[in-house]
């Protein structure tokens, strides 16, 4: 980016990514990533846009730039903020959003723009997660699930990762870290099919996809963990059986 940004930045206007990753897996960024790209882009008066729609509201109240501490200048939100009912967001500074109408010459608007079930919604998930000691139970909850899937996956010899920021998370079916794309396009999709459908022939549903994060909610509970941690043993000694024999 940097040297990108040495190149040609006059030219650019905004730079927009997921402050966490969520579309290969979960993959958090690599230590003053996200600081080195608010430097980068104040220097060039480039807009950096956050896109939250899976971290806003589920890693912070105030999404990963409160996790993190980079305020970007703008933000987009998607469902999270109506506790899954069609719904999106976006804000930014003042500046930029004195431009959309009524105030600015930009239009916006849409269909469902303050539909009211949405909006019911989104004032009880904001009420939800504004209760004391929230966003620590669901920290809590993310870490034991990291915790409980690593445990079951030491049972078995399968090359197997996970990733986690608070509520957010990922197996992978490969050795070593996953930090960027390439590292996670080295899992066994095979892997994690037959590992999604085994835990789903055990009532357990997960993303069908290797490269979807998953999330925990405050609504799991220790009888959900344990089943679902139960059944992943059961395929993880199954599999190293099967290698072994192989």
């Amino acid at each position: 980016m940097r040297t990108l940004f040495e190149e040609r930045g006059e030219e650019i206007a905004a730079v927009i990514l997921e402050p966490v990753c969520g579309n290969m897996g979960c993959v958090p960024p690599a230590e003053g990533y996200l600081e080195g790209l608010r430097e980068i882009t104040q220097r060039y008066g480039t807009v950096l846009i956050f896109d939250e729609v899976m971290t806003g509201f589920r890693l912070a109240r105030g999404g990963a730039q409160e996790r993190y501490g980079v305020v970007p200048d703008m933000t987009c939100l998607g469902k999270i903020i109506g506790g899954g009912l069609p719904v999106g967001a976006f804000g930014g500074k003042r500046e930029i959003m004195e431009q959309v109408a009524p105030s600015g010459p930009i239009y916006q608007a849409g269909t469902l723009s303050g539909n009211p079930l949405a909006m019911t919604a989104g004032l009880a998930t904001l009420r939800a997660t504004s209760e004391p000691g929230f966003y620590e139970r669901l920290e809590e909850l993310g870490e034991r699930w990291r915790r409980g899937m690593q445990e079951v996956a030491g049972e078995g010899d399968v090359p197997f990762t996970i990733n986690q920021v608070g509520s957010m998370a990922s197996i992978f079916f490969t050795g070593g870290a996953v930090t960027n794309f390439d590292s996670a396009a080295r899992s066994d999709t095979k892997a994690f099919k037959d590992f999604f459908w085994h835990m789903l022939r055990c009532g357990i549903y997960l993303a069908p996809s290797q490269y979807e994060a998953g999330f925990i909610s405050s609504a799991h509970s220790e009888e959900d963990f344990e089943k679902t941690f139960e059944a992943a043993r059961e395929w993880f000694v199954k599999a190293s059986a099967e290698a072994g024999r192989s």
